[in-house]
This record gives C-alpha cells, sequence and structure tokens, in this order.
C-alpha cells in the first residue's frame, strides 16, 4: 500500500478525530506525562480454546499491574478476568499435538493441557520451578525440562523422570591415573579391601536400580569440568542433547555502577555487564546422551564447512596477535523463538543453529545421532557480521522437510529443504521475511512481511505447492499474530501512528479484518495529530534513498524558512520509519509541539536501520557514525529545498545510540547544527558491550582504528555548537561513565556552550515522567534559543 493512500484506507474505528481548533494547545508538560492518559496498549493477545474468545492483557491504570481481559467474538464487551477466575485462563503460544486436538499452555511456569474437544483442562505441574521446553512426545505423552532434568506425563502414569544431568564426576567411573593413588593401593591392603567393597556396594546399588521399573533412572554425569547450558530430548524419548561450557571461563571481569540515592541511605554499587573484548562469550560444547544405555559422546564442531578459516586473519595480523590456529570457537545458539535445538515430531531428526563466537558464520546441521556427528545442512557467513535477527528455523510435519531464514540473497527470506538437497529460496524479492509460523495444515507458512514499502507490515501466507505469497491482512502496521486453534482464524496485534497496539480477527486467508479493541482515551482521540508524512530522500552518497517521516505544518507560509529540528532514533538496528505506533511515541507528540512553535521535524531510518536488507545493515561495519551522517546531510539538504528548511538554523537530537549520532554531527560536521542534544549518548565504543559492538567493530584489540573512527570522544574537538549531554546515573546499558568522561574531555580542551543533566534516578529508558519532563524542558530550551 502506498503511504499516500493511508489517510484514505484508516479504519474506521482508527481514524483521527477531526476538529476545526484543539481546544487546548499541546504542552510539554502533557507530552511527558505518565501514558496512561493516552490509553494502554495490548500488551500480550491470545485464543481462548474455543476460538470464540480472545483474551488479552493490558496494564492497569496508575500501576505496573497488567489484567487480563477476555472478550467474544460476537460483539459482546471485555471484561476483565476476576482474581477468582485466572486458574480458567489460556495462554500465549500454546504447543499443539498432531492432530490439533490436545493444547499444551505454560502459565505461571507451570503446565496445563486442554482438550480443545470439549475444553476440559488438566494441570501437570504445580511448582515453583519454571518448566520450559515443554512439548508433546511422539506417542502423546508430554514432556518438558525444569533445571537440569526432563520429565514426562501422560494421563495414565503422571508424571516421571526421564533424565537427570549433573556436572559431576560419575561415582562409578574409575578415578584418573595416579601413581601415589596405586602405590597406597598396591602396598595397604585395608586400603584395597575398603575400595573394593564400596565399588561392589555401587554396583549392585545400580544393578537394582536397572532392574527395578518403579525406579528413576539413574543420573547422566558430564563430569565435574563443565557447567551446563541447555538440553533437549527428542520427541521419542530416546535422545539427549546436551551444551555445555568449560567449568570456571573466564567471561571478563565485570563493571561496578555506584548509586547514589538510595533507600539505605549509604552509596551502594551494582555489578554490571563487561565491555567488549573483555571477554568474548564463553565458547560451547555439544554432546549426544543415549537414554537407552546412558553413554554420552561429544558432538565435534569440525565437520563445519569454513570453520577452520579465520576471518580475522588479516586484523589478526596487523595487530601483531598470533595467527589461529584450528577450529574457531562456536555457541549453539537460540533462534528468536527460543531455540536452539529443533527435533522433528517423530524424533528422528533434529537441527541444531551454531553461531561462530567472531559473529561471522552461522551454520544449521543436522546430527547423525547414533554416530553422534554433525551433519552440515546451511551456512551462512558475512564478512560484516551475522544478523542477530531473521534466525528461526524448524521442520514441517512431514519430519522431512527443515526450514530456515537467510539473509544470503540479501534480504531475509524462507528456505526449505528435504532430505540432503541444497535449501532453496521459497520466498524472494527486497522485503523481509519474520516471525514464521508453519500453518496449522502443514502446507504453508505465515509470516510478517514488508512487500509493499518497507515501514509497511503485514501478515503473508506462503502457499508451498505453488510458491505463491499474499498478504492476508491489510492492517498496514501488523506487530505480531497467532493462529486459532483450529487454524482458520488470525488474532492481529496492530497499530497506528497515533494508535497503540490493538487487536483485530480475519481469516487465516484473508478477509476483513475484525477490530475488536480501541483502548485509547477520550483525550487522547479528542486531539487533533500531525499525521507523519513518508517521504523518500534522495542520498548523494550512493544508498538510493532515504526513508524518512516528516512533520510540519498543514499549510506553508510563502517564502518563509523553517527552523529544522532532525531527530536519530536509537538502537542503531531498529525502525521508526513504519505504519506502526512508535517505540518513540513521546517524541512524536514532542514533534507535534515543535510544529505548532513554528518548526519542522525529519525522523529517518538511516543506514544501519533494520527492515531494508543485508546491505544497508552492514553499511556501518568498522565505521559507525559516518554513514549515518552522510544521511542525516542527505535529509539537511531535502529539507532546504523540497520543505522551506532554513539550513542556518538546524538542530539534531536523539537517545542512546540517537545521541551517539548527535556527538557525530556535532563533532563531525561543526557548524552545519547549531544546537544538539545527546540523550544516554555512547560516547567511546570500547566501553560499550561485546554482543552489539563486536558485530559492528570487532574488538578494540584486533580492530583498533575502526574504534577511533566510530568513537565520538576522537572527534571532540570539533565541538563549536551548543551542546546537552542528558543521562541517568544507574544507566547499566550506556554506562554513565560515558557522559562523565566526555565532560572531562571538553573540560580538557576548554569547551562552551555545554552542559551535562544527569538524572540519579534513571537506568537507560527514563521511568519517571518528571525526568522525562526536566529533559525535554532542557531540549526545547535548547532549540528555542539557538535556532530561533
Amino acid at each position: 500500500m502506498r503511504p499516500a493512500l493511508f489517510a484514505l484506507l484508516l479504519p474506521l474505528a482508527f481514524a483521527p478525530v477531526a476538529h476545526a481548533q484543539t481546544p487546548v494547545p499541546l504542552t510539554l508538560e502533557q507530552v511527558m506525562a505518565e501514558p496512561d492518559w493516552i490509553g494502554p496498549p495490548v500488551e500480550r493477545a491470545w485464543w481462548a480454546w474455543d476460538g470464540k474468545q480472545v483474551q488479552y492483557e493490558l496494564k492497569r491504570d496508575g500501576s505496573a499491574v497488567r489484567d487480563t481481559f477476555e472478550q467474544a467474538l460476537d460483539g459482546a464487551a471485555a471484561h476483565r478476568i476476576a482474581d477468582d477466575q485466572r486458574a480458567r485462563l489460556d495462554a500465549i503460544n500454546p504447543v499443539y499435538d498432531a492432530t490439533r486436538q490436545r493444547m499444551l499452555l505454560t502459565r505461571n511456569g507451570d503446565l496445563f493441557v486442554r482438550d480443545l474437544r470439549n475444553g476440559a483442562l488438566t494441570q501437570l505441574t504445580r511448582t515453583n520451578d519454571a518448566e520450559q521446553q515443554a512439548r508433546f512426545a511422539r506417542d502423546g505423552a508430554v514432556i518438558w525440562r525444569a533445571g537440569n532434568s526432563w520429565y514426562r506425563w501422560t494421563a495414565g502414569a503422571g508424571t516421571t523422570t526421564v533424565a537427570e544431568l549433573k556436572a559431576e564426576r560419575d561415582p562409578l567411573a574409575a578415578p584418573k591415573p595416579d601413581a601415589l593413588r596405586e602405590q597406597q593401593l598396591r602396598t595397604i591392603r585395608t586400603l584395597a579391601d575398603d575400595r573394593a567393597q564400596r565399588e561392589a556396594a555401587q554396583k549392585q546399588a545400580e544393578a537394582w536400580r536397572r532392574a527395578d521399573p518403579s525406579r528413576a533412572p539413574a543420573p547422566i554425569y558430564l563430569g565435574n569440568e563443565v557447567d551446563i547450558d541447555d538440553s533437549s530430548l527428542s520427541p521419542d524419548g530416546r535422545w539427549l542433547l546436551v551444551v555445555t561450557h568449560k567449568k570456571g571461563a573466564d567471561a571478563g571481569q565485570a563493571g561496578k555502577m555506584p548509586k547514589y540515592v538510595t533507600e539505605s541511605g549509604y552509596e551502594e554499587f551494582q555489578d554490571v555487564r563487561t565491555r567488549v573484548g573483555r571477554n568474548a562469550p564463553v565458547p560451547h560444547t555439544l554432546w549426544r546422551v543415549d537414554l537407552a544405555d546412558g553413554s554420552v559422546k561429544e558432538v565435534k564442531f569440525d565437520t563445519l564447512p569454513g570453520i577452520d578459516r579465520d576471518p580475522l586473519a588479516a586484523l589478526r595480523k596487523q595487530a601483531g596477535k598470533e595467527p589461529l590456529k584450528g577450529s574457531r570457537d562456536v555457541r549453539v545458539e537460540n533462534d528468536s523463538d527460543g531455540n536452539a535445538i529443533a527435533w522433528t515430531n517423530d524424533g528422528t531428526q533434529v537441527a541444531v543453529q551454531v553461531h561462530a563466537v567472531d559473529n561471522k558464520d552461522r551454520w544449521i546441521a543436522t546430527v547423525d545421532l547414533p554416530g553422534a556427528r554433525l551433519l552440515p545442512r546451511h551456512r551462512l557467513t558475512d564478512e560484516a557480521w551475522i544478523n542477530w535477527g531473521f534466525n528461526q528455523f524448524g521442520w514441517l510435519p512431514d519430519n522431512r522437510t527443515l526450514w530456515l531464514l537467510s539473509e544470503e540473497s540479501g534480504y531475509s527470506h524462507l528456505y526449505t529443504a528435504t532430505g540432503n538437497e541444497k535449501p532453496r529460496a521459497r520466498t524472494s524479492g527486497k522485503w523481509e521475511v519474520s516471525a514464521v509460523e508453519v500453518t496449522a495444515d502443514g502446507n504453508g507458512f505465515l509470516f510478517l512481511c514488508n512487500r509493499s514499502w518497507p515501514g509497511d507490515y503485514e501478515v503473508c501466507k506462503l502457499d508451498l505447492a505453488s510458491d505463491q505469497v499474499k498478504e492476508v491482512t491489510a492492517l498496514d502496521g501488523v506487530e505480531d499474530f497467532n493462529v486459532s486453534p483450529d487454524g482458520r482464524q488470525l488474532l492481529v496485534r496492530h497499530s497506528r501512528s497515533y494508535t497503540p497496539a490493538q487487536v483485530s480477527v480475519t481469516g487465516v486467508d484473508g478477509g476483513d479484518a475484525r477490530v475488536l479493541t480501541d483502548t485509547r482515551t477520550a483525550a487522547f482521540k479528542a486531539r487533533e495529530w500531525i499525521q507523519p508524512e513518508y517521504v523518500q530522500v534522495p542520498s548523494r552518497h550512493g544508498a538510493g534513498v532515504v526513508w524518512g517521516k516528516y512533520y510540519g505544518p498543514k499549510t506553508m507560509e510563502a517564502d518563509k524558512r523553517y527552523p529544522i529540528v532532525m531527530f536519530v532514533h536509537g538502537a542503531g538496528y531498529l525502525q521508526n520509519v513504519t505504519a506502526r505506533y512508535p517505540n518513540y511515541f513521546r517524541e512524536q507528540m514532542f514533534h507535534q509541539l515543535l510544529v505548532d512553535r513554528g518548526y519542522i521535524v525529519l525522523d529517518l531510518d538511516y543506514r544501519a536501520s533494520e527492515g531494508y536488507g543485508r546491505d544497508w545493515r552492514t553499511a556501518i561495519y568498522r565505521n559507525m557514525g559516518h554513514p549515518e551522517l552522510e544521511d542525516y546531510l542527505d535529509g539537511l539538504e531535502w529539507l532546504v529545498s523540497q520543505k522551506q528548511g532554513d539550513r542556518d538554523h538546524a538542530g539534531i537530537y536523539g537517545g542512546s545510540y540517537g545521541g551517539f549520532m548527535t556527538f557525530m554531527a556535532l563533532f563531525r560536521a561543526p557548524g552545519v547544527f547549531k544546537a544538539g542534544a545527546a540523550l544516554r549518548p555512547v560516547v567511546d565504543w570500547t566501553q560499550y558491550n561485546h554482543e552489539y559492538t563486536s558485530n559492528i567493530l570487532n574488538t578494540p584489540e584486533l580492530d583498533p582504528q575502526a574504534y577511533r573512527a566510530s568513537s565520538p570522544i576522537e572527534y571532540a574537538d570539533g565541538l563549536q555548537d551548543h551542546l546537552l549531554i542528558a543521562h541517568g546515573m544507574i544507566d547499566d546499558n550506556v554506562f554513565f561513565k560515558d557522559s562523565v568522561v566526555l565532560s572531562q574531555k571538553l573540560i580538557e580542551l576548554r569547551k562552551d556552550d555545554w552542559e551535562l543533566a544527569a538524572y540519579p534516578l534513571e537506568r537507560h529508558g527514563f521511568t519517571r515522567s518528571d525526568s522525562w519532563l526536566d529533559e525535554y524542558k532542557r531540549v526545547l530550551k535548547l532549540f528555542e534559543q539557538n535556532l530561533k
């Protein structure tokens, strides 16, 4: 759907209320107030078992409590579930049996089975443990993990233990050879006799255990040199795959963050994350356990293609480091569904997702279970870094066809492979596939897609027989979806620029969506909001076009030049130019306030933003802050040439990555932006975390030039314009230390016209309206004093 058609195709329930004049001017106090005045978004939504009702959560007004509501599809009003009725609730993300007649639920950490033929609900567990990886076994039983133990439930036998894993030495295993021990046992008969009797008693106890069907199986001992990270049981109950790391592995020196405003009245300190390169994530080892005989065997990673190639060899040599010897370290990593290991329903095949610790390769391999050997099925390699999204994989119900997502074409698309064949693409084009779910009949897939334009998200359906893809919704801002128990309907959570997430129901093959909720308050709906104009800014730097959201007056005054504010979204890899309700909903209202005060505003999905494919994502590899600044300079030119922007009165602001970019704009393009507000900003990438930063810049030891090129502190001497820095003092994401260090640097450089605002009780995302208001009073004052 073209952006120009948005206003015409808004559903009636979501259409903005038209008023000739806003009765009360929008104020900063209103914009930064607690968002309860807007109305709560539908945060999670799921189907009731009969497909005739839906259940969802809403935040309680003036509270952190989330209530659960139930609403029938027949048009009846929603009602809150009473406290004494919560035990009958269904839950999000159920698991179905092979015939889709039973539904397995996880609620409050406990397991329930719902019979979809009559609604009967059976509780399986009632513990304080969090049951995990629950699924139906091949024979219809239920299996799950709690801690490092696996359990099985059937209606006739109840719950039994299937396997118990222990990171301990097997008491029946022979001790390691030791000459001194052997000398003692050879020369002192009493010691030898005691040992023999002890071993005989242990062997007899184990023989009794094996012969007694009422006993739990013997523990599986993995040795005392590992810690267990994960395990997965086959649906036939025969095999276990176990992921471990070396016990005592050095995870690197953690930081300590001071907290000054505390209930105790004393200074307190919080342990916080390690910095990038201090150290790399601990590598994994994979084990196969045969539950038929209790044998344990390591599954080596050396069969993975390219695992012995060092993609950082040139940087390693340049940094004077020793060349890599042998295979690279790897980790068995979860996909976005939380699965690192995926079994077929019959348990005959299993796939494992493996990532190189250096972030350059992802492999999906199956396992020869009897031989405990990895069989590579797909390799995704990237000279920059493997995306941490678009990594789902699994099996079709035929128990033969593996499916996966891959960015190998430049965009995330869906691939399938049957038997030993090479995975083939089932979708294609300059758009992205995400949030994949196999259809109830197993003949296709449902997923999120942005085929029409990068910010328009719909539910798409792929028919495997014809390879045809069609959009089954026309809601523009789909957030997520759930398939009904009978597989025929979709419960869709969707939003708009000024409408927090709501839910609608539609057919799985499309049709008109029935809107179920509109949780906005009357006060919020009564205002006439400036709808963003979705624009494409031409790039003068080879990037094609840069998508943006433009906010400006309805009618431009002839010959007037408008002061400019440019907004930079955070997270780097995030998409803000969409038809959805933005993460930055306060900032969006602030942009309206700025327009009311005579500004024009542009918000860009600069290079590195999500939604635009692999090349856009990796454009900043080893060079953060440079392509993005080019995009903002192009945006500035576009505002001047197309929207009567005043080049000499331009400002910029943003938080987190947006704060980092504000620094880069003011430090590297002095004089272009007369004022900038850097909120919770990154100053020095050597201080940030490993998982994010090493993807883009490698590590400071291997690639120091990338860190120097990308860190604002290296360019601080360029500051000549007005700068506001605002930062929460207990920010455990971007440490407040970053802003403190930059303050010292600016003092040493004898810079003027900058200030630091510190917020003692705020973390990375502010949670208190008084902090929001104070921060944006300062931002507004900065712009009012320097851009007009």
